[in-house]
C-alpha cells in the first residue's frame, strides 16, 4: 500500500482507494472519483446519496441557461439511487457506526467500487458492496452492480430507481418531468428550461429469482423508484443489476426510444459482458497513452490519474464537443473549452492516437461560425474564437465572472475581449497537428481556414504605430490573468508573430500545390491577395518585446518592470479578506510584478527558439514573482525547469500538477463562484511534463529530438509516441535512451539526441548515450536542487 495524501491510497499504481467518509471533502471526492467516457460524468458518491451530497450525472451536448447569465450542461436524474433500510432502519454512513468503508478507482478500465460495513442499532453488521462504469463501448450506458450481506438474519428495504432532483449551479434546468413504468423499464423524461432539449433516463434492474419480495411502486412529479422488502438470512447475499441508459434529443430524433432499446439490449447482454467491452476498449487506450515509471508508486499512480482524468472528460465521439475545463466532474466553467483544449489537453492525443486531436481541432472549425460572429461584435474581422466556448463557439463567457468579496458587487473582467491569445493559440495547434501528422489534406479542409480568418483577426486588432514604424498590441489579458488592459504581452505578440508566419507559408504551398482549393477557400472567406501583402509587412514590423542583453529578461508586457517588484507571500499579508480576488480591476497584484500563472514561462514551451540561458534567468525571475494561482501554472515551470537542467525544481512542479486534485483541500468557491470540479488542463498537461520535460521531446524540421532530464529517484521511464504515422516505445534511464521502432511501421523516422542525428528504421531499436548532453545542461544549469523559496 502507498499513501498518496492523507486520505487517498494505491496497492497497485492502478487504483486509488479512500477509506475516510469526511463530510467537508464530498465535493473534491465525488470529482477524484468521477467516472466518465466523454459522453457522460458520474461523480464518485455514494448510490443512497441524493442532490445534497453533489450527486452529478452530467451529459455533453445539453448546454442550458436557466438564470440568463450562465450556459451550462445539464444534470440529468439520477438512475443509480439505491437507499437501503435494515429492519425499518435508514443506514447512512453518516449516521450508523462505520465498521469498515473504502471507495476505489480502477484507474486501468473506469470502474467505481465501493464496500461499506455498517452497524445498524439491533448489533447487525450490514456489508454494500456496488461497483459502475459508463462503458467505453457504449457511451450511453451506465450499469451498476450492488449486493448486500449481513451476519445476522433481517428485514431488508431497498429503494431503487431514478432519483429527479438534481444539483445545478446556476439555476433548475430540467422542468415538465414525466415518470412511469413500462415492460419492466423505469423511465423519466424531461426538459431543459431554455431550448427544450429533451433528456431522458431509463433504468431496468435485475433482481435475484430465488428471492421472495414484497413490490411497490413509488412515484413522484420528477422520481420513480421500485421498493423491495425481503427477509434475508444470515450469511446470505443479494445482488441486484441496475442497467441505464441516457439519451437528449441532441443525441438522436427519438431519444426516450433509444434509451429504452439500449436498455432491453444490453439487459440481454449480461453484466459482466457488459464489463468486458469496456474493459477492452480501456486496455488498448492505455497501450497508447500509459507511461510507466519504474521505482515511484506514488508519483505512478498519480501520473495515470491525471492520464485517465484527460481521457474520460474527452469527447472522442464527436467533432462538434470541446473538452470542457472541469470536463464531466460538474458544471463549473460550463463544460466548455477554453485555451486549455489546444495548449494542454490536446498534445497528448496528439502523440498517441492524433485521431483525437484531429477531431478537437474540427471543433474549432465548426465553430469559426462563433468566432466570427464575436469579432464583427467587438469591431474586428475574422476569428476572435470564445474565451469559453460550447457547441456552437458562440462566446459563454460572462463579462462580470468574480464578485468582490469586500463590497458584494461583481466584477467586471475582460477575459471575453481583451485575451485575444486564444486565437492564435488554436492556430498555433493546427500547424502543430500537421507538423507531427504530416496530414496536409487536414490543413486544405479545415486548417488553412482557421488559421486565415485568424491572421486576418490579428491584422485587424493591430496598432500600426507611425511613429515607431511597427505593429502592436494594446488593451491585452495574456496568460497572467492578473494585470488586464496591458499592451505587447509577450506570449500574445510571438505567438501571434508565429501565426501571421505560418499564414503566409500555407497561402504559397497552397498556391504552389492545391490553387484551385486555395481560390476555393478564398473565396468562399472573401480573402484578397492584398490582404496577405499586408500580413506579410505585419510579420516583417510586428514589436517583440527583446531580450535584455544584460540581464537575459523578457518583460511580460509594456511596463511591467516598472510596477512595484514584490512576492506573492507579502501581498498575501495585505489582504483584507483570504477570499479576495488578488487582480484586476482593484485587487492587490495589479499594480505589482505578481503574477497568476506562467507567462513568459508558458511562451517557452510552445516556442523553442530561446536558449538555455534565456529560459533559465527568465524561470528564476518569474518564478519568485508567481502565485501559481492556476492549475495551468505548475506543469509550465515544471517543463521548463527540466529543459533548463534543474530537476529537483522540476520534480516538485510535476509533483504539485499531479496532486492538484488528488490532494485539493480548497475551497470550492472564489470570489462568489463555484470553481471545484476535476481541473482537466492540468491533467492533460501532466503527460506533457514526462515527456516534453524529462524527456526533453521537440519536434524537428524533419524528426523528433530528446534531451533527456530523468528525475533522480526514477530508475526509468517509458513511453509511447506516434510521429508521422509511425509508433515508437521509448525508454530513459539514467544512461541511456532506448528507440524501437514498432512492427507496423513503414518508414524510417531520424532522432536527435546530443547534437547526434539517428536514423531509425522500420522495425529495428537505437540504444544512445545521452549523457553528453546531460553534462552539459548540468555544467550549463550548475543546479539540481529543491524547489527555490
Amino acid at each position: 500500500m502507498y499513501q498518496l495524501t492523507d486520505s487517498i491510497y494505491t496497492t497497485n499504481s492502478w487504483n486509488i482507494k479512500n477509506k475516510k467518509v469526511d463530510k467537508d471533502q464530498i465535493i473534491n471526492n465525488g470529482s477524484i472519483f468521477l467516472i466518465g467516457n466523454g459522453y457522460m460524468g458520474y461523480r464518485g458518491t455514494l448510490a443512497e446519496w441524493n442532490f445534497d451530497q453533489y450527486v452529478g450525472c452530467f451529459i455533453t451536448d445539453t448546454y442550458d441557461k436557466a438564470d440568463n447569465k450562465w450556459k451550462e450542461l445539464c444534470n440529468a436524474p439520477n438512475p443509480l439511487y439505491t437507499k437501503l433500510k435494515i429492519g425499518g432502519e435508514s443506514l447512512s454512513v453518516f449516521n450508523n457506526e462505520i465498521r469498515e468503508h473504502n471507495v476505489q478507482l480502477d484507474l486501468r478500465h473506469g470502474v467505481f467500487k465501493r464496500s461499506t460495513v455498517l452497524k445498524t442499532k439491533d448489533n447487525i453488521e450490514v456489508q454494500i458492496e456496488s461497483e459502475r462504469f459508463a462503458s467505453l463501448a457504449n457511451l450511453h450506458l451506465l450499469p451498476m452492480k450492488y449486493s448486500i450481506f449481513a451476519d445476522k438474519a433481517c428485514n431488508v428495504k431497498i429503494k431503487t430507481g431514478i432519483d429527479g432532483r438534481v444539483w445545478d449551479l446556476h439555476g433548475k434546468h430540467l422542468e415538465k418531468y414525466k415518470t412511469f413504468e413500462e415492460d419492466g423499464l423505469l423511465s423519466v423524461q424531461t426538459f431543459t428550461k431554455e431550448k427544450g432539449i429533451e433528456l431522458d433516463v431509463v433504468t431496468k434492474r435485475i433482481f435475484p429469482e430465488d428471492i421472495k419480495f414484497n413490490y411497490t411502486l413509488n412515484k413522484t412529479h420528477n422520481s420513480i423508484y421500485e421498493v423491495l422488502e425481503f427477509n434475508i438470512k444470515k450469511g446470505e447475499k443479494f445482488t441486484f443489476y441496475n442497467i441505464a441508459s441516457i439519451y437528449s434529443s441532441n443525441d438522436v430524433e427519438k431519444p426516450l426510444k433509444n434509451a429504452r432499446v439500449n436498455c432491453e439490449e444490453s439487459y440481454v447482454t449480461s453484466y459482466i459482458n457488459l464489463k468486458k467491452e469496456n474493459n477492452k476498449l480501456w486496455d488498448e487506450l492505455w497501450k497508447d497513452i500509459d507511461i510507466k515509471i519504474q521505482n515511484d508508486p506514488i508519483n505512478q499512480t498519480a501520473l495515470r490519474f491525471n492520464l485517465y482524468q484527460n481521457i474520460i472528460a474527452t469527447p472522442m465521439h464527436s467533432q462538434k464537443l470541446p473538452i470542457g475545463a472541469r470536463g464531466l466532474s460538474c458544471q463549473a466553467y460550463q463544460g466548455a473549452a477554453f485555451w486549455d483544449q489546444e495548449i494542454f489537453n490536446l498534445p497528448m492525443y496528439l502523440f498517441t492516437r492524433p485521431e483525437i486531436a484531429k477531431n478537437l481541432l474540427i471543433y474549432r472549425f465548426n465553430t469559426l461560425g462563433g468566432a466570427k460572429d464575436k469579432a464583427i461584435k467587438l469591431g474586428y474581422e475574422g476569428a476572435f474564437y470564445a474565451w469559453i466556448s460550447g457547441k456552437t463557439g458562440q462566446e459563454l463567457c460572462p463579462s462580470y465572472f468574480f464578485k468582490d468579496v469586500l463590497s458584494g458587487r461583481e466584477i467586471h473582467n475582460h477575459f471575453n475581449d481583451w485575451q485575444i491569445h486564444v486565437s492564435p493559440d488554436i492556430a498555433y495547434t493546427v500547424w502543430y497537428y500537421y507538423k507531427v501528422t504530416g496530414d496536409f489534406k487536414f490543413i486544405i479542409d479545415y486548417g488553412a481556414e482557421i488559421i486565415f480568418e485568424v491572421a486576418r483577426f490579428l491584422y485587424s486588432h493591430s496598432y500600426y504605430k507611425m511613429d515607431k514604424g511597427r505593429f502592436e498590441f494594446i488593451r491585452l489579458l495574456g496568460p497572467d490573468e492578473y494585470h488586464e488592459n496591458i499592451d505587447n504581452n509577450a506570449y500574445t505578440n510571438y505567438l501571434s508573430k508565429s501565426v501571421l508566419e505560418i499564414a503566409i507559408k500555407i497561402y504559397y504551398k497552397m498556391n504552389r500545390e492545391n490553387k484551385k482549393k486555395l481560390e476555393r477557400i478564398m473565396d468562399r472567406i472573401d480573402l484578397k491577395e492584398k490582404e496577405i501583402i499586408d500580413w506579410e509587412k505585419m510579420k516583417e514590423n510586428l514589436y517583440l518585446p527583446e531580450i535584455n542583453n544584460k540581464n537575459k529578461l523578457i518583460e511580460q508586457f509594456d511596463g511591467y518592470f516598472d510596477y512595484e517588484d514584490t512576492t506573492p507571500h507579502i501581498l498575501k499579508k495585505r489582504l483584507l479578506d483570504p477570499d479576495e480576488y488578488w487582480g484586476w480591476p482593484n485587487g492587490v497584484a495589479v499594480e505589482t510584478q505578481v503574477i497568476k500563472q506562467a507567462d513568459v514561462i508558458q511562451l517557452f514551451c510552445i516556442n523553442n527558439a530561446f536558449d538555455r540561458s534565456v529560459m533559465e534567468k527568465n524561470y528564476e525571475y518569474y518564478e519568485a514573482r508567481t502565485q501559481h494561482g492556476s492549475s495551468l501554472s505548475p506543469s509550465a515551470y515544471a517543463i521548463i525547469a527540466a529543459k533548463v537542467g534543474l530537476k529537483g525544481e522540476a520534480f516538485d512542479f510535476f509533483k504539485d500538477s499531479l496532486f492538484i486534485d488528488l490532494d485539493n483541500k480548497n475551497k470550492s468557491i472564489s470570489g462568489g463562484t463555484f470553481i471545484g470540479g476535476i481541473h482537466t488542463a492540468a491533467c492533460g498537461a501532466a503527460w506533457q511534463i514526462v515527456v516534453k520535460g524529462f524527456a526533453g521531446m521537440e519536434i524537428l524540421s524533419g524528426g523528433i529530438l530528446f534531451k533527456p532530464h530523468i528525475p533522480k529517484r526514477w530508475e526509468s521511464f517509458t513511453f509511447k509516441i506516434k510521429y508521422m504515422d509511425q509508433k515508437f516505445r521509448v525508454q530513459i534511464n539514467h544512461k541511456n535512451i532506448i528507440i524501437n521502432s514498432l512492427k507496423n511501421n513503414d518508414h524510417f523516422v531520424y532522432f536527435t539526441i546530443s547534437d547526434q542525428r539517428y536514423k531509425v528504421n522500420t522495425g529495428s531499436s537505437k540504444i544512445i548515450d545521452y549523457r553528453k548532453d546531460e553534462r552539459q545542461v548540468k555544467e550549463w544549469s550548475n543546479a539540481d536542487g529543491g524547489k527555490k523559496q
